[in-house]
């Protein structure tokens, strides 16, 4: 990062040292985390808690099958977006706190795209379980999951294409 460069002041209109930037972008990364950290959580907590109810013995196979694979990956997600906290708490001193966001982006963008298949399998398995139909239940699910594809990673590509394209 240079006071010049495409990270700099002069891109972002602020007047501040790299590492005044640093932990900036840091108090954002932390900010952005916690909405979906406890999100994910809570719904880790819930489907966790589905094996232990009197109906789950009485799932079909695939339903047991799918609820397993959206419990795992509902771990992973929530692994995904608390190990920047971990990272920070390994780094912090060390003078890495550029590193350190750019891993925590990483991580977070990871986070962000395995809550959106556990929300779409806890969705798929829930619908299929309350409509009786699996294919209005794959359907729904799937517009879900297309809704998040949309709005968390095709439109913050969009506006970033056209603000570079109007800034050229």
């Amino acid at each position: 990062m240079t006071a010049t460069g495409p990270d700099g002041p002069a891109a972002s209109g602020r007047h501040e040292t790299p590492q005044e930037r640093a932990d900036r972008l840091w108090a954002e990364t932390l900010q952005e985390v916690r909405v979906a950290q406890t999100g994910a959580q809570i719904l880790l907590g819930f489907l966790i808690s589905v094996a232990f109810t009197p109906l789950f013995a009485d799932l079909p196979d695939f339903d047991k099958n799918l609820y397993v694979a959206t419990v795992v990956l509902g771990a992973f997600a929530t692994g995904a977006l608390v190990a920047p906290v971990a990272f920070h708490r390994f780094l912090a001193g060390h003078g890495m706190k550029p590193e350190l966001i750019r891993v925590a982006g990483r991580l977070i963008a990871t986070g962000l795209v395995t809550l959106a298949l556990t929300i779409s399998g806890a969705l798929l398995l829930l619908l299929r379980t309350a409509t009786g139909d699996p294919a209005v239940a794959w359907i729904l699910s799937g517009a879900v999951l297309a809704w998040f594809t949309a709005t968390w990673l095709v439109l913050p590509q969009i506006v970033l294409r056209r603000t570079a394209a109007r800034r050229r």
